[in-house]
């Protein structure tokens, strides 16, 4: 089911004031009742799902491992039902309306491929991160490449050369290499226009995937309006914001949220409000899979379903809050 937390106390007693109500009991009030409807995806259960903001299941598919989900504008969902199958679906009827297989089409037949990361961008052509094969690639309908650029990888592995890649309005591609614990802004070219080492601070890696890993597998990277990028640091357990220029203006740890550990760090959204939606994947049933915070590590909104989803819970998408649908910007906002 979904939980909802009124923890915060910014913004929201304005809120309360505004509307003529005032007190604790009022902004408490107003905070327990955030809902979001959700799409989302748990490997561990072999399912994807759209959750109402009443937390009922409007949709569910039967998939494979997943590392990446959309909700398209034309309401359709483009997943993942294999590390190297592609598919729009039109919820109403489970129709496929598209497909593309990285292990098959463009070269890659007998190649070791993995698809950690895909968008479907403005101008209708799907972006596909391939490792294994270590590159973009944007295919056409029907699945005929327009545009590629190699990456780089130190370490290379199919299962780990990246996690999810976003393409910005700069037609930049932000990447995070899970593998070499590495986020790199590519230009259309292949050059590199930005990187950053996630660091370990100071501590020895530690193997695993629950909250005993320790490590910079870095999942999710997303260019802020500031020009900062907002990193979720994957088995890290947290997630930090980097300026240009390298430093670190705000870190989220492990332990900082009031009775809740993260583990695996995977997806991130940023909200209108501001707030964050973090993904805390392989935590164990004792902590929440989805979570929304203030920038002062106040927990807004939870998410905690280990009756239809389990420990591999590694993707989420907010779709709507108090039944205002929500748009969110690939590479800025989610």
């Amino acid at each position: 089911m979904i939980i909802s937390r009124g923890s915060f106390v910014t913004c929201v007693l304005a809120l309360a004031l505004s509307s003529g109500v005032s007190g604790w009991g009022a902004m408490k009030a107003w905070a327990d009742d955030v809902r979001h409807r959700i799409l989302c995806a748990d490997s561990s259960k072999g399912r994807i799902a759209i959750i109402g903001e009443a937390g009922q299941t409007e949709w569910e598919k039967k998939i494979g491992p997943l590392h990446d989900l959309h909700l398209l504008s034309n309401g359709n969902v483009l997943m993942q039902t294999s590390w190297t199958e592609l598919v729009e679906v039109k919820p109403s009827t489970n129709e496929i309306v598209w497909q593309y297989n990285s292990a098959k089409q463009n070269g890659n037949a007998g190649k070791k491929v993995e698809v950690h990361a895909f968008q479907r961008l403005e101008n209708g052509l799907t972006m596909i991160a391939e490792s294994g094969p270590c590159r973009i690639i944007e295919v056409d309908a029907e699945g005929k490449i327009q545009h590629a650029l190699p990456l780089k990888v130190t370490k290379p592995h199919p299962h780990r050369d990246t996690r999810l890649v976003r393409k910005l309005a700069s037609g930049n591609y932000l990447v995070c290499h899970e593998g070499d614990g590495l986020v790199r802004e590519y230009a259309a070219d292949g050059s590199t226009i930005w990187e950053y080492a996630v660091p370990l601070f100071d501590k020895s890696p530690a193997g695993g995937h629950g909250v005993e890993a320790w490590g910079n597998q870095c999942y999710c990277a997303l260019r802020l309006a500031s020009g900062n990028t907002l990193i979720s640091t994957g088995n890290g357990h947290g997630i930090i914001e980097v300026t240009p220029d390298k430093q670190i203006v705000w870190h989220v740890k492990q332990d900082d949220l009031p009775g809740i550990q993260l583990a695996w760090v995977t997806t991130l959204q940023v909200l209108p409000s501001g707030n964050i939606v973090l993904g805390n994947c392989h935590a164990g049933e004792k902590n929440p899979q989805v979570i929304e915070i203030t920038r002062d590590k106040q927990v807004v909104w939870k998410f905690h379903d280990f009756d239809r989803f389990g420990d591999a819970f590694t993707n989420t998408q907010v779709l709507s809050i108090n039944g205002a649908s929500l748009v969110s910007r690939a590479g800025s906002e989610r």
